[in-house]
C-alpha cells in the first residue's frame, strides 16, 4: 500500500510535474503532499474529497488545493462506463527560484496561494480562460510550460470565480507515518456505499480500537464517519440525477438507503433541496 504522504514524481528535466490521466480512476486515493496542485477534470464523473469538502465531480472541474491539503478525486466505477480524462499540475513555491515570489509583482499570486490552502474550486469565464492554459501546458515543453503556468497563476489571482472548499475550522492531524491507514478506510467506503457501513471493520481496517479510530477518521477529515459517508452517498445521488438515470426510488437504494423518506431527508439535508427538484434543474437546462 502507498502511504497517505504522496511524492510528487517531478522528473530531472522539469521543474514542476504535469500530467495527462486518462483511465477508469484516477489512479490516486486519500493523499496529501507540499506541493500545490491544479486538477482540471475534463471528463469524470464521481465526488473529490477537499480536506472536510465532498463535492459532485463535473466536465470542466477545476480545483487548486494548497501544500500538505489532504485530497481525492473519485470516479463512480457506475458511471455509464466513462473513463476520466484528467490534467494534473504540481509545483511548490520554488519551482522559479526561491526568491520569484518574494517579488512585489507577484503579490496577487501569492495572496491566492495562500487563499489555497483551503482549497479553491474555479467557475465561470475563468475556469474556461484557465482550462485553455491548461490544456495547452500539457502539450507544451521548454520555456513554454512555465509561461502557460504564469499565465493560469495570473488568470486566478485576478478573478472572482474563486470558492472556498475546505471550512476554516478544518485542521487536519497529519502524519507520513499513517502509511495508508486511510486510504484502506476510504477504499472500504467509496466500494460499498450500498450497504451498511460497520464502524467496527473500519477500525479493523485501520488496526485501530473503536473509539481510536473515531477520534483519527474525524482528525482527517473533519467528519464523523456516518456525516463521510452520507456526503459521499448523496455525491453519487446527485450525478445519477442529473443523468436521469433511474427512477428516484431506484437510485436511493443505489446509493445504499434502504428508505426513501431517509434519502429525501438527508439530501435536503447536503444539497439544500429535494431529489426532484434537483432532478427538473437539470431537466430544464437539458430541454433549453
Amino acid at each position: 500500500m502507498k502511504p497517505v504522504f504522496e511524492k510528487v514524481p517531478k522528473r530531472q528535466w522539469e521543474s514542476f510535474h504535469c500530467e495527462v490521466v486518462r483511465g477508469p480512476d484516477y489512479g490516486t486515493r486519500w493523499h496529501f503532499h507540499p506541493e500545490y496542485q491544479l486538477t482540471l477534470a475534463i471528463k469524470s464523473s464521481g465526488h473529490r474529497v477537499v480536506g472536510d469538502n465532498i463535492g459532485t465531480l463535473v466536465d470542466g472541474d477545476i480545483v487548486l488545493i494548497g501544500a500538505n491539503l489532504p485530497h481525492v478525486w473519485h470516479q463512480d466505477p457506475g458511471a455509464k462506463g466513462r473513463e476520466v480524462e484528467a490534467i494534473i499540475v504540481r509545483f511548490d513555491d520554488s519551482f522559479l527560484g526561491r526568491d520569484f515570489f518574494a517579488l512585489p509583482e507577484v503579490e496577487p499570486v501569492r495572496r491566492l496561494l495562500q487563499r489555497a490552502a483551503r482549497g479553491l474550486v474555479v467557475s465561470g469565464t475563468t475556469r474556461l480562460i484557465v482550462a485553455e492554459h491548461m490544456q495547452r501546458l500539457a502539450h507544451s515543453d521548454g520555456l513554454s510550460r512555465i509561461i502557460e503556468l504564469l499565465a493560469i497563476l495570473n488568470a486566478l489571482a485576478a478573478s472572482d470565480d474563486l470558492k472556498t472548499l475546505a471550512s476554516a475550522s478544518y485542521e487536519p492531524q497529519l502524519e507520513s507515518a499513517d502509511q495508508g491507514r486511510m486510504e484502506r478506510v476510504v477504499d472500504f467506503i467509496h466500494s460499498h456505499l450500498t450497504d451498511e457501513i460497520d464502524r467496527q471493520r473500519l477500525a479493523k481496517l485501520a488496526h485501530l480500537s473503536l473509539g481510536a479510530f473515531s477520534r483519527f477518521f474525524h482528525s482527517r477529515t473533519g467528519k464523523t464517519v456516518p456525516e463521510y459517508v452520507n456526503e459521499v452517498r448523496i455525491g453519487r445521488a446527485c450525478r445519477m440525477l442529473s443523468e436521469d438515470a433511474g427512477n428516484i426510488t431506484d437510485i436511493a437504494m443505489d446509493c445504499g438507503y434502504r428508505n426513501l423518506a431517509n434519502f429525501n431527508r438527508r439530501f435536503r439535508e447536503v444539497v439544500g433541496t429535494t431529489p426532484s427538484a434537483y432532478r427538473q434543474k437539470f431537466r430544464g437546462v437539458a430541454g433549453g
